[in-house]
């Protein structure tokens, strides 16, 4: 008896039962099959492209292009320096790494080095440290070496170091290079990220330094970079403030290696030319900061420390009480002072820790680095 009602599954003219119950299943549109894989796909391609957007923006950023308004292949760079100078074989391998960098990033100025006449370039055996590096300034990196006489002063204030107001002065010789147009000093314990060959071409200026904006409100100039117009009578006038100071040491403030700043805050506070600090003048200390109103000048940006590496031309080392680079951190220290997280600091859920690791990273490149170019070099001992 055949049964009443729709079959379950209709039956195909041509073809059996058994066929038609296998095979004949209400099929699901094609469309729909789609529409539903669409979604799953759409959803995986979101994730992958806000992956790929993250590492995109973490990546580590080429230098940009020299300034368009700038003809650099026109320019007599024989007119402009970079000047640094050394006096121990620490900050000999620190300048080595500033020159190292200038002719990675191509820049194409003279470069100066100033350092103790008692120094020379006669490489007496394997270890003699500061003999390698100057010939390796002088071979490799073209460096003009100028030999100076440097005098320390023992400082009276009571404290029991060793402080030398011309090994902080050092630096006032790029006065007396009037043979440039302009030279460019910067401190040798920075990490130097970009040329700043900009700077030779600013407008006609004595002295242009950036503001030491972590000191705020207080209004003073940085020496960690100074953008010096050569001239004769400036430098004469800094050798006899200089002289006098050390003639008489009233009125002095002895903090070592910082006369310089107080000198020429002195001199050229009311009339240098100010450089913006976010280009010429971070500190790595700024990234284990929380409150970075001073950097960035207002109360309504956002800090974003990628964004602030990729603006630095270069990044000065100052964690006190941290060490410099050069010297390796006291693991229970370097846990005490590296930069806090933003969320839950200390625990197993910390998050938002983008400054440690940037932090990081700019001191781990700095080692590889220094690792890299005041290696043991290959200059012999004369036979």
């Amino acid at each position: 008896m055949m049964p009443t009602g729709r079959p379950a599954f209709p039956y195909r003219r041509g073809s059996n039962a058994s066929e038609d119950d296998f095979f004949d299943i209400a099929d699901e549109p094609f469309f729909s099959i789609f529409k539903r894989q669409l979604r799953h796909i759409r959803t995986w391609v979101v994730v992958a492209l806000i992956v790929v957007f993250i590492l995109w923006q973490r990546r580590e950023r080429p230098p940009p292009p020299p300034l368009p308004h700038i003809h650099y292949d026109e320019v007599d760079w024989s007119r402009y320096a970079y000047t640094q100078y050394a006096t121990n074989e620490v900050y000999l391998c620190n300048c080595l790494m500033v020159f190292e960098a200038l002719h990675r990033l191509g820049s194409k100025a003279d470069r100066v080095l100033f350092y103790p006449e008692e120094w020379d370039l006669i490489v007496e055996d394997d270890v003699d440290r500061v003999s390698q590096l100057l010939l390796e300034a002088k071979l490799r990196y073209k460096v003009m070496l100028i030999p100076i006489k440097i005098e320390g002063i023992q400082d009276t204030s009571g404290a029991g170091s060793q402080a030398s107001w011309d090994t902080s002065t050092a630096k006032l010789m790029a006065f007396g290079e009037h043979e440039y147009d302009r030279v460019i000093h910067l401190d040798s314990d920075v990490i130097l990220l970009q040329t700043m060959d900009e700077l030779f071409f600013l407008p006609p200026t004595t002295v242009a330094m950036p503001r030491a904006y972590w000191l705020l409100p207080e209004k003073t100039l940085s020496s960690l970079l100074v953008v010096i117009q050569p001239s004769l009578r400036e430098y004469l006038a800094l050798t006899d403030i200089t002289s006098l100071a050390k003639n008489n040491q009233v009125d002095m403030n002895l903090t070592e290696h910082r006369y310089d700043m107080e000198l020429l805050n002195r001199r050229y506070g009311d009339s240098a030319m100010v450089l913006p600090h976010r280009q010429y003048g971070l500190l790595t200390g700024e990234f284990r900061k929380k409150d970075h109103r001073n950097f960035l000048g207002n109360e309504d940006e956002v800090w974003d420390p990628d964004h602030v590496l990729a603006q630095a031309k270069f990044v000065h080392f100052s964690d006190w009480p941290l060490p410099k680079p050069w010297i390796m951190w006291p693991q229970d220290q370097l846990a005490a002072e590296q930069p806090k997280c933003d969320n839950n600091p200390g625990t197993p859920q910390e998050s938002g820790c983008r400054d440690r690791e940037i932090w990081k990273m700019i001191y781990d490149k700095y080692r590889r680095q220094r690792k890299d170019v005041c290696k043991l070099l290959s200059y012999p001992a004369p036979v």
